[in-house]
């Protein structure tokens, strides 16, 4: 809701002088690989497309319910950009609810918060047809204000422990004053020990000569193991590194906000990110 990457509701912002409805500008984001091949979907919608309760939201076809113990995710959208039909559903079970919430800039005005970041998932999928079960992980991000307002970049990554924990890393480059580097080791009961974060390296930069670097406790930098998106202004790899005395493999984000609001990448997002009103 009130999605980060969306250009409509960046111009949207800047015709109404900064503010503008959230819930107008809503999408479901779905990103598939593997060798059923790589399905992509970000279909944004408006208003009218749109409702929420306590335990449901529906946006568009696609809808998310709450019952107490799973997520479920029904996922009726299109690929883009070359039209095929995503269908299927993810449950998502976590072990164990956390309540941890903690300011990612210096003022406070952006939060992220790991709502059950030990879970197990169930992907069926009917298009394209496949299914598997493993461990998952589900967070939320928050803010008062535009994400370009707060920060210049960051690198984020989390990795299931040996034990079944799951180790987080948010390495961010705030607008103003230090960066801050948030390192928390999560359990399957909900509760949350930090760790200090051994030394960032710096990685390949992407296809697109995005920079990213990874911390580890490793004198060598983590490896890249596969990257799985690759845009101008964002990456998502898979990486061999070594945290709290294990090799392990971690899911890794990095972020370029200047890039992301930069005049080019807000006229190509469209490819990326259609619009139903």
């Amino acid at each position: 809701m009130g999605s980060v990457f969306s250009p409509y509701y960046a111009l949207a912002r800047k015709r109404s002088g900064g503010v503008a409805d959230p819930e107008n500008y809503c999408a479901l984001n779905v990103a598939l690989y593997g060798k059923g091949g790589k399905r992509w979907t970000m279909t944004e919608r408006g208003r009218s497309h749109v409702s929420r309760s306590a335990h449901h939201y529906q946006i568009g076809p696609s809808s998310l319910h709450w019952d107490g113990q799973s997520l479920t995710i029904d996922i009726d959208e299109i690929n883009v950009p070359i039209p095929m039909r995503v269908r299927g559903r993810v449950t998502v079970r976590p072990e164990g609810l956390c309540n941890f919430v903690t300011p990612l800039d210096n003022e406070g005005l952006h939060r992220w918060g790991p709502i059950a970041p030990c879970s197990r998932v169930e992907v069926e999928m009917d298009k394209p047809h496949f299914s598997w079960r493993g461990h998952a992980y589900m967070d939320s991000n928050e803010g008062d204000e535009p994400v370009e307002n707060g920060f210049q970049d960051w690198d984020w990554a989390r990795a299931e422990m040996a034990n079944g924990d799951t180790s987080v890393v948010y390495d961010v480059r705030p607008q103003q004053g230090p960066g801050r580097v948030v390192a928390q080791r999560f359990s399957p009961d909900g509760s949350y020990t930090p760790f200090t974060a051994p030394a960032r390296h710096k990685l390949p930069s992407s296809g697109w000569l995005l920079a990213r670097g990874m911390c580890s406790e490793s004198d060598q930098a983590p490896e890249v193991v596969s990257t799985l998106e690759d845009t101008p202004f964002y990456v998502r790899s898979l990486l061999r590194t070594q945290l709290l005395g294990e090799n392990v493999t971690a899911v890794h984000e990095s972020l370029d906000i200047p890039r992301l609001v930069s005049l080019p990448v807000r006229f190509m997002l469209p490819w990326r990110m259609p619009r139903r009103a």
